[in-house]
C-alpha cells in the first residue's frame, strides 16, 4: 500500500471521483471526500467511472475541511493549485503525505490554500493560457509520482 492521502474538496463531477476511486484502488491510496458533495455516492455517472471498485479502495467522507485535516494528524499536506509557484515532482514526498485538490469548477478555495495545515503549495506545470486539468487527471499524476519516489509500496 502506498500510505498516501488523495484529498477531493467538494467535488461536484461525478466521474472524476470515480475515476479517482478507481486510482485509490490502483495505487493504495485513501480517497477523502470533503462535503458537501455535488452527487450522492450511488449515482450512476459514479458508478459506471469507478464505483464497482470501491470495495478495493478506502474512501473516507469528512463533514468539512478541518475534520478531514484533524483525521489526518501528523501527516504533511500539499495543496494543488495554478496560484503555487512551486511544482508538485519537486516535493521529496513521505509515507502519509496528503495531496489536497480543489472542486472542478473553481478548484480550490484561497482559504483552504492556505489553511494553517498546509504544508506547502504546489502546482502541475502547463502550457501558458490553460485554465487547468481535470481534476481526476491532476490526481493521477500527482499521486503517481509521489508513488513512485516512495518506490511502488505494494505494486507489481
Amino acid at each position: 500500500m502506498s500510505h498516501l492521502h488523495v484529498i477531493f474538496d467538494n467535488p461536484v463531477i461525478p466521474p472524476n471521483t470515480g475515476n479517482a476511486i478507481r486510482m485509490c484502488a490502483g495505487t493504495g491510496a485513501t480517497l477523502h471526500l470533503v462535503e458537501p458533495l455535488g452527487f450522492t455516492l450511488d449515482e450512476k455517472h459514479l458508478r459506471r467511472a469507478g464505483l464497482d471498485y470501491h470495495d478495493l479502495a478506502d474512501v473516507v467522507i469528512h463533514p468539512d475541511l478541518d475534520a478531514c485535516l484533524a483525521a489526518l494528524t501528523g501527516s504533511r499536506v500539499f495543496a494543488f493549485t495554478t496560484q503555487a509557484s512551486a511544482y508538485f515532482h519537486e516535493i521529496a514526498y513521505e509515507r502519509g503525505d496528503a495531496l489536497l485538490f480543489g472542486t472542478e469548477p473553481t478548484g480550490l478555495p484561497e482559504s483552504h490554500a492556505h489553511h494553517p495545515r498546509v504544508t506547502e503549495r504546489v502546482r502541475i506545470p502547463m502550457l501558458p493560457g490553460r485554465r487547468s486539468m481535470n481534476l481526476s487527471n491532476s490526481a493521477a499524476v500527482a499521486t503517481y509520482e509521489a508513488w513512485r519516489q516512495l518506490g511502488f509500496p505494494g505494486g507489481v
